[in-house]
């Protein structure tokens, strides 16, 4: 009977248990609006987006540096982790996404002050603000290692310091503000799902701007300047494939319908874009490039990003075939036309990508997936905000990279020595080399 009592008591206390939390767990998501699965899913996109940058990005570029460069172009990539991740905390945020101004947000939340367990952002009230607060700031990390690719193998590493910490501060959050943080951009009706312009054109408008004020590299045009390990650069790619899942598919800020649809976009457009550039090349060149398929398959992602959750996975299929043909053409007779030495092409591949997608997403956007309707659903209009916004991000960051190049050789040279770019940045910049 003792050990009957006992299983009783036992069964009782479970169910009360039980009972209680089922009441309890209501009252709490009725009282913050804190979604479990949304804030799984987030945090698990953060993750996703992180990787992208290190170990991705890091890479990826790494791979299509010459192997005196490796360990410096990786050094760039781990440098803006670090340094973005606490600008952000500090000032990034609050400027970004807190308060409503046209032009820029406030100091209310300057290293996170104010911010509790139970906070959220008006822009994701289904997540804690704390992780609104980390996924957005691993876009920032990544806008800024882009820009490096235009220049690597020649800018010295104090001056990229420096001029990351200004391009952040006065490109990126700016711009974050404008298009996602209630600013004027936003207000116009500018579309823009994931960064077609606060990251990728504002990435490649700036790399291009970068490139023409640091000058070619030595031996451009004239040596050998072959990528020293294009395994890298396929296995960065894959992580950057993967990571863009949660770069647009997080950008629905929730475990919803919207992200399924914007990840299944975004795959077949990268898809369709590593087709297209392989397939221009076997036909012209004969063969088809391993560099040539990552590059399509980035080109695609990347142009993809701002329409990606507005528009159907159809449509995904078309963006990434217009994006293998405008990158392949940007990265080869457009360089060549007007003779920048864009070192791993983050013009051609972001700033076009960027470009192309925003404009697509004005045409096929579809009402009942992102509440707007873009031209083939009878609103041309929505084609003409998409020009008003590329025209602002692309005069922004091109006006504001060259003033920041400028301010920063002021106190330290933009780019190293002839000798040291002969010996590599990894010993000159690191004291470091791979054997």
């Amino acid at each position: 009977m003792g050990a009957l009592s006992y299983r009783a008591a036992k069964k009782a206390a479970l169910v009360t248990l039980a009972a209680s939390c089922s009441i309890a767990t209501p009252a709490f998501a009725e009282t913050s609006g804190i979604s479990a699965a949304d804030t799984a899913w987030m945090i698990v996109a953060t993750a996703l987006v992180l990787m992208m940058t290190i170990p991705g990005l890091a890479l990826f570029y790494s791979g299509m540096v010459r192997k005196k460069n490796v360990l410096a172009t990786m050094a760039q990539s781990l440098a803006a982790v670090a340094m973005i991740s606490i600008l952000w905390v500090a000032y990034g945020y609050s400027l970004a996404f807190v308060g409503e101004g046209p032009w820029i947000g406030t100091l209310d939340r300057w290293f996170l002050i104010g911010m509790t367990m139970e906070s959220v952002n008006p822009a994701a009230k289904t997540i804690p603000e704390t992780l609104f607060m980390l996924y957005q700031m691993t876009f920032a990390i990544i806008t800024v290692a882009l820009v490096a690719g235009a220049v690597a193998d020649r800018m010295r590493f104090s001056a990229y310091l420096l001029f990351s910490v200004g391009w952040f501060t006065f490109v990126y959050v700016p711009l974050a503000h404008w298009v996602w943080g209630g600013g004027f951009l936003a207000t116009a009706g500018v579309l823009d799902f994931a960064g077609g312009l606060v990251v990728h054109l504002s990435a490649g408008i700036g790399g291009l701007v970068a490139a023409k004020v640091m000058g070619k590299r030595h031996g451009y045009g004239t040596e050998n300047l072959a990528p020293f390990d294009l395994s890298l650069a396929v296995i960065g790619t894959g992580m950057l494939w993967v990571g863009w899942f949660g770069f647009n598919g997080g950008s629905a800020l929730g475990a919803n319908s919207r992200a399924v649809m914007a990840i299944t976009a975004t795959h077949l457009a990268a898809c369709a874009g590593a087709l297209t550039w392989g397939a221009i090349e076997w036909a012209t060149r004969r063969k088809p490039s391993v560099l040539g398929m990552i590059s399509g398959a980035v080109a695609g992602l990347g142009t993809i990003t701002p329409a990606s959750g507005f528009v159907a996975p159809w449509h995904g299929v078309v963006i990434g075939i217009v994006a293998g043909v405008l990158c392949f053409w940007a990265c080869t007779w457009l360089k060549q036309r007007l003779q920048y030495d864009d070192s791993l092409d983050v013009f051609g591949v972001h700033g076009i990508g960027g470009l192309t997608g925003t404009l697509l997403a004005g045409v096929f956007a579809v009402n009942a997936i992102g509440g707007t309707s873009g031209l083939l659903e009878g609103n041309p209009q929505q084609v003409v905000i998409q020009l008003y916004g590329i025209a602002v991000v692309l005069g922004w960051s091109a006006v504001a990279t060259f003033a920041l190049l400028k301010l920063v050789s002021i106190f330290a040279p933009l780019r190293v020595s002839l000798q040291q770019e002969l010996e590599g940045l990894d010993i000159s910049q690191h004291g470091e080399a791979l054997q």
